[in-house]
C-alpha cells in the first residue's frame, strides 16, 4: 500500500510540474517561416524574440478562457496535493480520499475545457507561419489531462490501510 501511495504521489507531482510547464512555455503551436521557426503559446508569439501574442477580437475571449482554465487547473492540482498530504496524516484507517479525488477531478475538468477550447479555436491557425503543428506544451496538457483523471479516480477508490 505504501508503494501505491508513493507512486500516486510521484505521478501527482509530475502532473503539477507538467501543468506549470505547459502553461508557462510558449510552444503550443509551432510553424516555420522565412525567418525561422515560430512558436505561439498562451501568452507570447516567439520567433527570435518574443512579443505579445496578436489575437483577433473574436478570439480574445477564447484565449482568456484557455489561460484562466489552465491557471485554475494548476491551482486545483496543487490544492489536491496539499489535501492528499493532509488527509494522509489525519484520516483514520479505512477511510477514502474523497475530497482529494474530487478536487483532482475538478482539475481534470479544467484541463479538458482549456485544451478543448484551444483545439477548437486555435489549431491550424497561426499568423506568419506555414505548416503549423502542435508543440510539446499542447501535448503535455493532454498528458496532464490523462494523468489527472487517473489520479482522481485512484484517490476516490483508494483506502488508507
Amino acid at each position: 500500500m505504501l508503494v501505491l501511495l508513493a507512486g500516486i504521489f510521484v505521478v501527482h507531482i509530475a502532473t503539477v510540474i507538467m501543468l506549470f510547464v505547459s502553461t508557462i512555455a510558449n510552444v503550443w503551436m509551432v510553424g516555420s517561416s522565412n525567418v525561422g521557426t515560430i512558436s505561439t503559446g498562451l501568452w507570447l508569439l516567439c520567433n527570435k524574440t518574443c512579443t505579445q501574442l496578436p489575437v483577433s477580437s473574436r478570439d480574445e475571449a477564447s484565449l482568456k478562457a484557455v489561460q484562466a482554465f489552465m491557471i485554475l487547473s494548476i491551482i486545483f492540482s496543487v490544492v489536491a496535493l496539499v489535501l492528499f498530504i493532509a488527509q494522509l496524516f489525519t484520516l483514520e484507517k479505512g477511510k477514502r480520499f474523497y475530497m482529494t479525488g474530487a478536487v483532482m477531478l475538478v482539475c481534470w475538468m479544467c484541463i479538458l475545457i482549456a485544451v478543448s477550447i484551444y483545439t477548437a479555436r486555435f489549431t491550424g491557425t497561426m499568423l506568419y507561419a506555414t505548416n503549423p503543428h502542435h508543440g510539446y506544451c499542447f501535448i503535455l496538457a493532454w498528458i496532464c489531462f490523462c494523468f489527472s483523471f487517473v489520479i482522481g479516480i485512484l484517490y476516490l477508490v483508494l483506502r488508507k490501510k
